[in-house]
C-alpha cells in the first residue's frame, strides 16, 4: 500500500466499488431473466395443457352421442365415428401423458381406458343398460380434467412465485451487502486519502505560523508521502533561515550598539570638557550630536523590537488564560509610571478563562497602556475594560489625552509614525508600540482600531477584538 500513488488509490477504490455494485446489478439481471424464462415456460405448458384438455373434453360428448345412436340404430358408420373421435382423444391423452412431470397423464389414460371399454362393449353387443353407466363415468372423468388442469397450473405458478420471493429476499441481502461494501470501501478510501491531505494541511499551517520544531510526517499514498518529505526539507530550510535571522539580528544589534556607545562616550567627554573648554557654538553642536545619537539608538532598538515582535507573532501558544489577571499584571508592571504621573486606571473585566496566547495578549495590553500613559494628562484617568461578545474578546483602552487627529487615524498603526497631536509630557516612545499591537493581533486572527469619540468625550479610544474557539 505504501507504494501506491494517490491516482492509483482512487482508481482502485472506484474499480472495487464498481465491481461490488456491478455484481449486484448482474445478479439482479440474472434473477429477472430466470423469472421471465420460468414464466414463459409455465405459460407455454399451461396453453398446451389447456388445449389438450379442451380437446378431450370436446370429444367426450361426440363419443357419448355416437355410442347412444349406435345402440339405437345399429349403424356401423356411427361406430366408425365413435372410433374416430376416440382416436383423436387418445392422441391428446398420450400428449398429456408425455408432458414433464405427467401432470394429468394418469387421469387422461384412465379416460382413454374407459372410452376403449365402451368401444369394446359396443362391438360385443352389450346391453344398453350396462353401457349407460360407463358413458356417465366417461363424462365424469372428462369433467375432472378441467379442474385438475387449473390446479396444476396454479401450483406451477405458486412454485414460480415462491422461487421469485426467495430470490427477491436473497437479492435484497446481496444488494444491501454490495451497497454496504461500497460504502465501506468509500469510507476506507476516504480515510486513506483524506488523512494524509489533512496531515499536509496541518503541517503547512504550522509552517505558516513558524512552528518549526515539529517534524513533518505524512502517511498515505507514495506521492503524498513524497510531498511530505519536501515539506520536511522546507521546514529544515526555514528553521535554518530563522536561526540565521536571529543571529543576524544579534550581530546587527551588537555592531550598531558598540559604535553608538563609543559616540555617546565621546560626546560625554566633550560635554565634561575633558579635551578643553567649549564655546557656545561648539556646545550647541555637541548637544545636537547628543540628541541625534540618543534618537538613533532609540530607533535601532525600536526596529529590533519590531522585528522581534514580527518574529514572535508567528509562534502562537493557546492556553486557558484568566483575562482579569492579564489586565492586572499589565497595570502592575506600569505602576511606577502611573504613580509618577498620578494617573488612575479603572479596570473592568469578567472573571472568565479563555483559550488565548497569554504572552502576546500581555504585550498587547502593555503597549496600549503605555501609549495611554504617555498621552494622558497628569492626574488623569485611563479606562481599561474587557468583555466577551459571542466568541470574541473585546478589549477597550480609553485615555483623556488629546486623542488622534482624523488625518492620522489610518496611519497611526504604521511603524515609526507619530501623530500630529503631542502628549502633555515629553514622549518617551519611538512609534512602534501600536505597530507591535497590530502585528500580534493579526497573528492571533484579531484586529485593533480607533473608536470615534462621542460628544465632548476627548482622548484616544482603542478597541481590540480577539476571536477564540470554545
Amino acid at each position: 500500500m505504501n507504494r501506491i500513488s494517490f491516482r492509483h488509490s482512487m482508481l482502485a477504490g472506484f474499480l472495487l466499488i464498481a465491481l461490488l455494485l456491478g455484481g449486484a446489478a448482474i445478479r439482479s439481471w440474472l434473477v429477472v431473466e430466470r423469472f421471465v424464462d420460468q414464466s414463459r415456460q409455465v405459460s407455454a405448458e399451461a396453453l398446451l395443457l389447456t388445449g389438450l384438455i379442451q380437446d378431450i373434453v370436446e370429444r367426450t360428448p361426440d363419443l357419448a352421442r355416437s355410442g347412444q345412436q349406435y345402440l339405437v340404430l345399429g349403424d356401423p358408420i356411427l361406430l366408425g365415428r365413435f372410433d374416430q373421435s376416440l382416436a383423436l382423444a387418445r392422441g391428446a391423452a398420450e400428449k398429456l401423458d408425455a408432458l414433464p412431470e405427467r401432470p394429468l397423464g394418469p387421469l387422461a389414460l384412465e379416460w382413454v381406458k374407459a372410452a376403449e371399454g365402451i368401444a369394446a362393449a359396443l362391438r360385443d353387443g352389450t346391453p344398453r343398460s350396462e353401457i349407460a353407466p360407463r358413458l356417465a363415468l366417461l363424462d365424469e372423468l372428462s369433467g375432472r380434467l378441467g379442474p385438475a388442469g387449473r390446479r396444476w397450473i396454479e401450483a406451477r405458478n405458486g412454485l414460480v412465485m415462491e422461487e421469485l420471493q426467495a430470490n427477491r429476499m436473497q437479492l435484497t441481502y446481496q444488494v444491501a451487502a454490495a451497497v454496504g461494501g461500497a460504502v465501506a470501501v468509500a469510507l476506507a478510501m476516504g480515510w486513506w486519502l483524506v488523512r494524509p491531505i489533512r496531515q499536509l494541511e496541518r503541517n503547512i499551517h504550522r509552517l505558516g505560523e513558524s512552528r518549526l520544531d515539529q517534524v513533518v510526517r505524512v502517511r498515505g499514498p507514495a506521492d503524498l508521502r513524497r510531498l511530505g518529505r519536501r515539506l520536511e526539507w522546507l521546514r529544515q530550510r526555514l528553521a535554518e533561515l530563522e536561526a540565521d535571522r536571529e543571529r543576524s539580528l544579534r550581530h546587527v544589534s551588537h555592531e550598531l550598539k558598540t559604535p553608538l556607545t563609543a559616540l555617546r562616550e565621546g560626546i560625554a567627554l566633550l560635554q565634561e570638557r575633558v579635551v578643553g573648554p567649549l564655546d557656545a557654538s561648539q556646545q550647541e553642536v555637541v548637544e545636537i550630536l547628543q540628541h541625534n545619537v540618543v534618537l538613533l539608538q532609540d530607533q535601532i532598538e525600536s526596529l529590533l523590537r519590531l522585528n522581534a515582535a514580527s518574529f514572535d507573532a508567528r509562534r502562537l501558544t493557546f492556553r486557558p488564560q484568566v483575562v482579569r489577571r492579564i489586565l492586572a499584571q499589565a497595570i502592575k508592571a506600569r505602576e511606577l509610571q502611573l504613580q509618577a504621573r498620578r494617573i488612575t486606571v479603572q479596570r473592568a473585566a469578567p472573571a472568565v478563562t479563555l483559550p488565548l496566547d497569554g504572552e502576546k495578549l500581555q504585550v498587547v495590553v502593555d503597549n496600549l497602556l503605555s501609549n495611554a500613559i504617555d498621552f494622558s494628562p497628569e492626574g488623569g484617568t485611563i479606562c481599561l475594560q474587557a468583555q466577551v461578545k459571542g466568541s470574541c474578546l473585546v478589549l477597550d483602552c480609553i485615555d483623556q489625552g488629546p486623542g488622534v487627529a482624523p488625518e492620522d487615524a489610518e496611519r497611526i498603526f504604521d511603524p515609526f509614525v507619530r501623530g500630529r497631536r503631542e502628549p502633555p509630557a515629553p514622549r518617551q516612545g519611538s512609534g512602534v508600540g501600536l505597530s507591535i499591537v497590530r502585528e500580534l493581533l493579526t497573528a492571533m486572527g484579531g484586529r485593533v482600531g480607533l473608536v470615534a469619540g462621542e460628544g465632548a468625550v476627548q482622548g484616544a479610544h482603542f478597541r481590540v477584538e480577539i476571536p477564540y474557539e470554545n
